[in-house]
């Protein structure tokens, strides 16, 4: 019993070969001597070799000799791999194959033909060989590669044309566009691919193009239209467009290409003689429809564009009142201004005083009245520079400004010029609806990063970031306790939400080494417990480890804005008060 050779020579025939039937396989079994134990008949698919070599006692030399003989041998054709191969070698490197512990390689035995073969050999000594057809996935691999190669050279030759091009779906989603059609809107393209033109535009426009492109994709007729439009840097671009529908019934695709032809609608500059115009002028400039308009001069606002910036106020607009933004807070700005067109103001945002003041003389040359100022807070300087600005009443807003609260205080600034601001040595302008402080609830210098987070996982991360940016909260995110502590130690943050769970050091321990640190210190920081469930025992642990609160997850904005409300913003109210 002892015998491996006898072991081998025992296992039941009629098992190998149904599980050889059953997976597909073609499987070969030899003992420690390299003698045939078991060979099933699938293998004769594969090599076409006599089958007396299939029987058992068969030496494994012998076997691979035939299949050398065969001319079917990884990597070469059947009808050349007898020339120029040396027998003996081919048959010793196969042996030492079989007597790798593991050994698994994909072979070519003919021209389209392909196997996957696996090789263990046991502790026991015996050796075992599965054999599968893997042609049919080979082929699907280089199809796939090919297909791959060729969207690479189209994505390369579209990105090099001049004219801005864009394939939409079926629900006309953006699934291509070259370099030229992202820089009409001066966005990337995965900033494009998956939205639509109402992500895009303004609603007149984008259902006007939606409306062509239904018709397009339903007649398949060709859409054609002369457009001109204003790039994203401020530059116009006149362009034929023309949309084609492409593709077989049920998957059609709408392709939309944009031929430039500014050089023709301004001219090369080669003059007439005769008529003083460039002969290649276009004489009739309203065949050519207004369509996108991709410049922002608020948002991407420039020193050297300061200058025009005056004309860009829609001259329809004259009863609106014009509000200002001053704001270094990107999360602010996008918030904030589109909010103050919703309610009917004309608004726009600058994000320094350099950019404050040349905006002011822009419009003083332009005759346009600012009625209102709004100041973000969170600006170094914020009361002295309101108490400067003398050309209109101006607001300071709070870092907990609500909406209603908003919208009273700026109507009551334009129509009853409420606000006028006493000087910044006054303790408390009465006037002021919404006020923030400059200096910390705890008496010292306002951090740069307000909040630090200590959480692991990266799906809870990108929500924490998310709900602190909407916010307009500086923020920090530690992938574990000890960065946690660290974080704390370089910017002393109002507070601090600590997940009790993670990798390196937990929460707990997070808790205690901050709060050790902070025996020298003159103030404590809020820290709050952020647990996967409300477990008293997460919540005696916290309580003793020095945490002052705790939240659970899932989390939301409204949650932690109540956080930083009680630990943060309540104690700035009441210092100010």
């Amino acid at each position: 019993m002892n015998d491996v050779a006898s072991f081998g020579a025992n296992i039941q025939k009629t098992v190998l070969e149904a599980t050889s039937d059953a997976l597909g396989l073609a499987i070969l079994v030899c003992d420690k001597n390299d003698e045939i134990v078991f060979a099933s008949r699938p293998i004769l698919q594969f090599y076409p070799i006599p089958a007396q070599f299939l029987e058992a006692g068969t030496r494994l030399r012998d076997f691979l000799g035939a299949i050398f003989d065969s001319g079917v041998r990884n990597g070469t054709a059947p009808e050349s791999s007898r020339r120029h191969a040396n027998r003996d070698e081919w048959i010793s490197e196969h042996l030492s194959h079989h007597w790798r512990e593991r050994f698994d390689v994909v072979e070519r035995i003919g021209r389209h033909r392909w196997i996957n073969v696996r090789k263990r050999r046991l502790s026991s000594g015996l050796g075992i060989v599965a054999i599968s057809d893997v042609s049919e996935q080979k082929k699907r691999e280089e199809q796939m590669q090919l297909d791959m190669e060729r969207v690479e050279l189209t994505e390369g030759i579209l990105d090099c044309l001049p004219n801005p091009i864009c394939v939409k779906d079926r629900s006309l989603n953006y699934i291509a566009v070259n370099k030229a059609f992202c820089a009409i809107h001066g966005m990337t393209a995965d900033a494009i691919l998956g939205r639509s033109v109402w992500d895009l535009l303004e609603p007149e426009l984008a259902e006007k193009f939606e409306r062509s492109d239904r018709a397009t994709l339903e007649t398949g007729e060709i859409h054609c239209q002369p457009e001109q439009l204003v790039q994203a840097d401020g530059e116009d671009l006149w362009v034929v467009t023309r949309k084609f529908r492409v593709g077989d019934p049920g998957k059609y695709l709408l392709v939309t290409c944009m031929n430039d032809v500014t050089d023709l609608v301004v001219g090369y500059g080669v003059q007439d003689d005769t008529s003083g115009r460039s002969p290649l002028d276009v004489s009739d400039y309203s065949i050519f429809a207004p369509a996108q308009n991709c410049y922002d001069p608020f948002r991407a606002i420039d020193m050297q564009h300061l200058v025009e910036a005056g004309a860009i106020i829609d001259p329809d607009a004259k009863n609106k009142q014009r509000i200002l933004l001053m704001t270094s807070a990107a999360a602010l700005e996008v918030n904030l201004v589109p909010q103050l067109r919703r309610w009917g103001f004309d608004a726009c945002a600058v994000r320094n005083t350099a950019e404050l003041s040349a905006f002011k003389d822009a419009c003083a040359v332009r005759g346009v009245e600012i009625d209102a100022l709004l100041i973000d807070g969170t600006i170094p300087g914020a009361l002295s520079l309101v108490s400067s600005w003398t050309g209109s009443p101006s607001l300071v807003l709070a870092k907990d400004w609500q909406p209603v609260e908003l919208r009273a205080s700026i109507l009551a600034l334009c129509e009853d010029g409420i606000g006028a601001l006493p000087s910044a040595d006054a303790d408390d302008p009465a006037d002021w609806h919404i006020i923030v402080p400059d200096f910390s609830p705890d008496g010292r210098p306002m951090p740069e990063v307000e909040v630090v987070v200590a959480e692991d996982n990266e799906i809870n991360q990108f929500v924490f970031a998310q709900i602190l940016e909407g916010l307009g909260i500086s923020y920090r995110i530690a992938a574990n306790g000890e960065e946690a502590v660290k974080l704390w130690q370089q910017y002393r943050p109002n507070l601090v939400l600590m997940d009790v769970s993670m990798p390196v050091m937990n929460g707990f321990d997070a808790t205690r080494a901050i709060r050790a640190l902070e025996k020298s210190a003159n103030f404590q920081t809020p820290i709050i417990a952020v647990t996967a469930q409300a477990l008293e025992i997460d919540i005696a642990q916290s309580k003793l480890a020095g945490m002052d609160d705790y939240i659970t997850k899932p989390i939301s904005p409204d949650m932690i804005e109540a956080v930083y409300r009680k630990f943060v913003s309540t104690k700035a109210e009441r210092m100010v008060g």
